[in-house]
């Protein structure tokens, strides 16, 4: 949808946020709260999750996710095989309906309930889309959220199978391994969506970068299955899928598709006044994961017979993963909520 206005306001944005870092559109788990964060917003909760008759999520008339949606990965760094097929199955489990309660698909439903200006409902169809490798590390072990942009055109302009062009529909999931270091990482974010610019990867492009924390922060971004060395005493939850620096990557990337599917050009939906550095669907429930979640509390969740714990299912494996904001009943909600 490329509208004069919105090219535009693009440029206007290009010029502002070439002149400065950019925005921390980011995610961030426990227990480093943002002033955000449920600590803050949720501590007068009644009933349920998150509740807050303060929160007001609006609609600003930009474009959302209607048609099937398409996700292109980014391999940068080293990858193993099996790091590869946590995250794909995670990925195609978004549309799998017949998973087993709870289930992935049904955290899912809770994005769809968000419309665009038509009241078309937000995709049921999510799938895996063309995948590209850099394991050479093509713009080193250290980027900036500019040099992102870089890494993304380098795979859709590859002289051997480039990444194909989707600008509706398509969201480009740049994910690091744990030998590279992104701007703010650890320190402020875990991961992050914006869209691409035109004057450096010649399209308007949404895009979302996860890293692995296993190396540099996992007692932050792969929280709770690592602890923090200031949290003494507290033991890590054993991870679903015997991957720390993954396990935790899960619900990051869930954070940050179900962002781009509802904001993708940062114009449709979010709450607060500004547009640059937006409150989204999942920024609202950041931390909870079950029912009665909220403040330092996850919730209540699941434990399987091998001892891992998770709070929903996938296609073959099972998740951790962060629950979203409900604009119809204003408050958080999950497949494994215990009223379901």
């Amino acid at each position: 949808m490329h509208r004069p206005s919105l090219l535009l306001s693009l440029l206007t944005l290009l010029t502002l946020l070439t002149a400065a870092p950019l925005p921390a559109i980011g995610y961030r788990p426990l227990p480093h709260l943002r002033p955000n964060s449920s600590d803050l917003r949720f501590g007068d909760s009644k009933k349920y999750e998150g509740s807050s008759e303060f929160v007001h999520l609006r609609y600003h008339m930009g474009p959302v996710l209607t048609g099937s949606i398409t996700v292109h990965t980014i391999w940068y760094g080293q990858w193993q095989k099996s790091q590869k097929k946590i995250i794909r199955e995670f990925i195609g489990s978004f549309s799998a309906v017949n998973a087993k309660h709870p289930s992935v698909a049904g955290w899912w439903d809770t994005v769809r309930l968000y419309t665009d200006q038509t009241g078309a409902n937000i995709s049921r169809t999510v799938r895996l889309g063309e995948q590209k490798n850099d394991r050479f590390y093509s713009h080193g072990k250290s980027l900036t959220r500019l040099s992102i942009q870089s890494v993304i055109k380098s795979a859709v302009t590859a002289k051997t199978k480039p990444l194909p062009i989707n600008p509706s529909n398509g969201l480009y999931l740049l994910l690091t391994s744990d030998d590279v270091y992104v701007e703010d990482f650890c320190g402020q974010v875990c991961g992050f969506h914006y869209f691409t610019f035109p004057s450096i990867v010649g399209y308007t492009l949404p895009f979302a970068w996860v890293g692995n924390s296993a190396k540099l922060c996992p007692g932050i971004c792969a929280y709770p299955f690592a602890i923090p060395e200031y949290m003494q005493g507290l033991k890590p939850l054993k991870s679903p899928n015997g991957d720390v620096g993954v396990d935790g990557m899960i619900s990051v990337i869930g954070h940050e598709v179900a962002e781009l599917a509802t904001n993708p050009l940062v114009n449709a939906w979010y709450a607060g006044q500004d547009p640059v550095a937006p409150v989204e669907i999942a920024d609202l429930c950041e931390g909870i994961y079950g029912t009665g979640g909220g403040g330092s509390y996850m919730g209540q969740l699941l434990n399987g017979k091998d001892g891992a714990t998770y709070n929903m299912n996938g296609i073959r494996r099972r998740y951790l993963v962060q629950w979203l904001w409900n604009h119809v009943v204003s408050y958080c909600t999950g497949p494994n909520a215990l009223d379901q």
